[in-house]
């Protein structure tokens, strides 16, 4: 047992620092490179062109706390993930970021974003029109020409080209990624995943703020200890996380305390940020506009066929599901039009759903009373 606990610490403290020192590692980066760092808003941001130009970008997320500072600024209504992001810079969190830039997704983190672009001080901001119509055989040559535009914003700000070359170097570096990502999830696939929920969020989260080949050093680290890792937890019943964005430990942690691991997800802040690489071969741009639109989507891109369903059934066949939760930041509305033909179709599947609304602070005393006895559902339905 002393030697799991030596083991995790190895394994994971970096992922876990990354995250919660976030800023730290921001400014220390800028002075080890001379590089600027751009927050953006939306995983459909092209990272891999502003990593050409020697740019870090990191995913501007919440703190969970109490909302005070952005009623003047966003209105009430609107989700909770965008007011609580738009927080974090209002309190300058977010002070060292050189710029920020956001690809279309929806209304209420655009707002977030036209706001911070009025209110806080920033040397660069950029919008990226990210098509909808992703289904649309016009969408992959809109997007190329868009991130055309971009790429010339973007050198004339840094008062540099940004070659082709460089833009193959970093899309590289960014499927190196990925793929290292794959293999940490492909692990969990089995009867004694040796890695808990929470630790693979740490993983996810911390490759949104830090430079991808740091990431790399360390994913492939984690995954030769991994490969020796002694698993002496319970693994519980088997569950997947799905809906919007969610980089909530505490609430991961409460659930999987209760007598459970979650072994997947589909969010924003998981699955859906890494599962899929830009080509390696041909013109760098169209490669990346491809990706982009053929990611795994978010609803407001998800039609008009809907394609997650069939994704997520997928998943929790090959992850071997045994119950989902399905959570949705109060008032998000592609979320909340996503839900009911997510779940019924996993109802359909046999597999149960639990929904949570979420909001900027998560009431985990209340959710875990109604995880406890979702779990005590699923594993009486197990005895019969």
């Amino acid at each position: 047992m002393a030697n799991q606990t030596v083991l995790d610490q190895e394994t994971f403290e970096t992922f876990r620092n990354w995250r919660v020192n976030r800023a730290q590692y921001a400014k220390e980066w800028k002075e080890r490179t001379g590089g600027k760092v751009m927050g953006y808003f939306c995983t459909y941001a092209p990272e891999e062109l502003m990593y050409a130009a020697g740019i870090l970008p990191v995913r501007i997320l919440g703190s969970h706390e109490v909302q005070d500072v952005t009623e003047p600024h966003i209105f009430a209504m609107f989700c909770p993930f965008c007011r609580d992001c738009l927080a974090q810079g209002l309190k300058g969190r977010f002070d060292y970021l050189d710029g920020i830039m956001i690809a279309q997704s929806c209304l209420h983190i655009r707002q977030s974003f036209t706001s911070w672009q009025k209110h806080i001080p920033t040397d660069y901001s950029y919008y990226l029109p990210m098509p909808h119509h992703v289904q649309s055989p016009r969408a992959t040559p809109f997007l190329t020409k868009e991130l055309e535009v971009f790429k010339q914003s973007l050198e004339k700000w840094l008062g540099k080209g940004i070659d082709d070359q460089a833009i193959d170097d970093a899309i590289a570096v960014y499927n190196r990624n990925r793929q290292l990502m794959w293999k940490v999830f492909e692990l969990r696939k089995g009867d004694s995943p040796p890695l808990t929920g929470e630790e693979a969020m740490e993983v996810v989260l911390s490759s949104q703020m830090v430079d991808k080949q740091d990431h790399n050093a360390a994913l492939e680290r984690l995954l030769a200890q991994l490969s020796k890792r002694e698993t002496t937890r319970p693994t519980g019943t088997r569950l997947m996380i799905l809906g919007s964005e969610d980089d909530d430990v505490e609430f991961i942690n409460m659930v999987e305390s209760c007598g459970a691991t979650f072994v997947i997800d589909d969010h924003c802040t998981g699955t859906r940020y890494f599962w899929n690489n830009v080509e390696p071969d041909g013109d760098p741009l169209p490669r990346i506009a491809e990706r982009y639109v053929k990611r795994v989507p978010c609803p407001t891109k998800d039609w008009p066929n809907r394609t997650r369903v069939a994704h997520v059934l997928e998943l929790a066949k090959s992850y071997d599901v045994q119950g989902a939760i399905v959570m949705q930041q109060k008032f998000c509305d592609p979320h909340e039009l996503d839900i009911p033909a997510l779940t019924k179709a996993l109802n359909e599947a046999g597999i149960k759903t639990l929904f949570l609304e979420f909001d900027v602070t998560v009431p985990i005393g209340q959710f875990k009373v109604r995880v406890e006895a979702f779990l005590e559902m699923l594993q009486e339905d197990e005895l019969f």
